[in-house]
């Protein structure tokens, strides 16, 4: 039953029996719409429904030219085996992400080809990544004489040979890698000690596996796990000898949904589209029982009894998201001082009231509750998966909120913690300090709101923060985390122009270019890096803003002033006297479509999409917010 959860996508709903004929409807459907084609991919597709759903995207692109507002990614396929199939079940799931995913498969076991030459189809096409699809069978094995140089060369040997592909590849089209693992196969030569003897097949993956990341970080490329996503399912369930002999596929075909789905997480985690709160339902969800009937005695949980032990455990994998960065909330119909009694006086409890940043108990319905923390945390509802064992309010807040990811449970709550797991919500392509202390960030915010409800008057509660903003050019260390602001931020953010992590590491070296990583720090602590700035010369005393984005959840700081201060303080040590500012609109950004107009800058242009352009002079003056400022990341003479 366990392995069945992710080869059948058991986190998602199932599919209507009528899903070929909402295919076809969906065609003259907007694609985000109910019955639109991302709404199809919600469910769990088998690899024909895949490919039935991908079919009605290729004629929604052809009838309107695009899947806006749909976010553009364009990936290069390359392996050793028969990828066609991959083709459309990535399109069709790409979807569930957000993606509108476009695909450009090399020829059949060309890889080398592919990658070095810069007029192939994949480097032609210039493609966001490329992902190279490599099994076992790609590379020579070792003779069965136990030498344990000639093995660790054929280790080293193949990843030389994946570097260079990854280098050729970003060399002719600057494209980031999607470099896998490689699974072992399950026949073994030497029984358990397989992994020790030099030269098998699973000492050979293993060895592969360990050096594979440092390959992919030399061109900042990522590592998608196959190794991982195999071995959990099984690997003699996932190769299929049948298939590969009659068809040179690399797995069995009805894995194909899992694999697919799993590369996508990759794709959405690298436009910043990963999940980054899990906002929980109580009973016979995070404990046993109604806690309102039953007591705080009479709920089951804890040691000692089976079912008390499967509601730890959920318990236990929201605090390892919460140490890993996830933000945790709650939204359960109850009464506050009764539902918050378990987490401050049960004593097998091992989420405690501190771990929660938004605690919403009440009798609202829970699409409300939901929608008033994605509001108290200034996060989109997109960044929210609810987690509750009842089918109804499942499917009311997919209904009301299909933006909010809800995955289904099982029956059994001993398989709670995996289901939510294998859903893949909060998939990371790097993980930094800033991440990890993401949850503190929101918590600590949660109390900065509750000091500002307190407060006489906005200057009072400001100035009783202490704020100190820092500024900094961009550098090594803070690039992970301006990459991955740059490519998650949606609302406040003027321009959302991506940049991948090499380009980020070119404009940080560009003189025509002047960066900014902001930090903020108050009473309650460490805001981490709150905003980031890109300024182009674009004639002669002249600079574009390129991009400007900022976390929601320090608005109404008096953040945005002290940066455009920062930022008319180094222009004017540059001999720029104008600053031109862009804004264009998204379905998302619509917060910050005056930002330029309340900072004072004047509009002179705007276009038949809406997009338009603002000016400042240097010389204007900007009156500062109640915060110290802190410039110890810049070199005196560079201002």
């Amino acid at each position: 039953m366990s392995a069945e959860i992710y080869a059948t996508l058991a986190w998602l709903p199932k599919a209507p029996a009528d899903f070929r004929q909402r295919c076809r409807a969906s065609v003259g459907v907007p694609p985000s719409s109910p019955g639109g084609v991302k709404h199809l991919s919600g469910y769990a597709l088998d690899e024909n429904q895949l490919l039935q759903l991908s079919a009605a995207v290729e004629l929604v692109r052809a009838l309107n030219g695009s899947l806006s507002p749909l976010v553009p990614f364009r990936l290069g396929i390359l392996g050793n085996a028969t990828l066609e199939p991959l083709v459309p079940a990535l399109i069709a799931t790409a979807l569930r992400y957000g993606i509108d995913l476009q695909c450009v498969k090399g020829d059949y076991a060309q890889v080398l080809q592919e990658a070095m030459e810069p007029e192939s189809a994949v480097n032609r096409s210039k493609p966001d990544a490329v992902l190279v699809a490599l099994d076992y069978r790609a590379f020579p094995t070792a003779d069965r004489s136990n030498d344990a140089g000639h093995a660790s060369a054929l280790v080293s040997d193949a990843l030389a040979f994946v570097g260079m592909l990854q280098t050729g590849i970003r060399e002719r089209s600057n494209a980031l890698c999607i470099l896998q693992t490689l699974a072992p196969p399950p026949e073994l030569l030497f029984g358990s000690l397989d992994r020790l003897v030099p030269g098998t097949p699973r000492q050979f993956a293993s060895a592969f596996n360990a050096g594979l990341p440092e390959v992919a970080q030399r061109e900042r490329g990522v590592v998608f796990d196959v190794a991982a996503l195999a071995e959990t399912i099984g690997l003699a369930d996932w190769y299929s000898p049948t298939q590969w002999n009659l068809a040179k596929f690399p797995f069995d075909a009805k894995f194909l949904p899992v694999y697919a789905d799993h590369v996508c997480r990759i794709i959405a985690a690298l436009r910043g589209k990963a999940r980054r709160c899990l906002i929980l339902d109580l009973d016979n969800t995070v404990w046993g029982g109604v806690i309102g009937d039953d007591g705080l005695e009479g709920i089951v949980i804890g040691q000692g009894d089976a079912t008390g032990e499967a509601y730890l455990e959920i318990q236990r994998t929201a605090l390892a998201l919460r140490d890993r960065g996830i933000i945790l909330a709650v939204s359960s119909k109850n009464e506050d001082q009764v539902a918050r009694s378990a987490f401050i006086e049960h004593p097998e409890m091992l989420l405690r009231e501190n771990h929660i940043a938004v605690f919403q108990a009440n009798w609202n319905d829970k699409a409300t509750n939901i929608k008033a923390i994605a509001s108290e945390l200034s996060l989109g509802l997109d960044a929210m998966v609810f987690l509750d064992d009842n089918p109804v309010e499942r499917a009311l807040i997919r209904e009301m909120l299909p933006e909010v990811a809800v995955p289904e449970l099982p029956d059994d709550p001993a398989l709670y913690a995996r289901t939510l797991q294998a859903g893949g919500y909060f998939e990371s392509t790097v993980f930094s300090e800033e991440d990890q202390q993401r949850a503190a960030f929101y918590e600590g915010n949660a109390r900065r709101v509750a000091l500002r409800d307190q407060a006489t008057d906005i200057q009072s509660y400001l100035r009783s923060l202490n704020m100190t903003i820092g500024f900094a050019p961009f550098d090594l260390t803070g690039r992970s985390r301006i990459t991955q602001l740059i490519n998650k931020s949606n609302q406040f953010n003027l321009t959302t122009k991506r940049y991948s992590e090499q380009e980020i590491a070119d404009i940080e070296n560009d003189p025509s270019c002047f960066t900014l990583q902001v930090r903020l720090t108050d009473s309650f602590g460490d805001n981490g890096m709150i905003s980031v700035i890109i300024c182009r010369f674009l004639s002669p005393g002249t600079w574009e803003i390129d991009t400007w984005l900022m976390s929601c959840r320090v608005l109404g700081r008096g953040v945005e002033q002290m940066v455009l201060r920062e930022i008319l303080h180094h222009a004017k040590a540059r001999g720029v006297k104008r600053l031109l500012g862009r804004y264009f609109p998204t379905e998302r950004n619509g917060l910050v479509r005056e930002h330029f107009k309340k900072l004072g800058f004047e509009l002179v242009a705007q276009d038949e999409s809406e997009n338009t352009t603002w000016q400042l002079e240097t010389d204007v003056e900007i009156d500062p917010a109640p915060m110290a400022v802190n410039r110890s990341g810049f070199e005196l003479s560079a201002v």
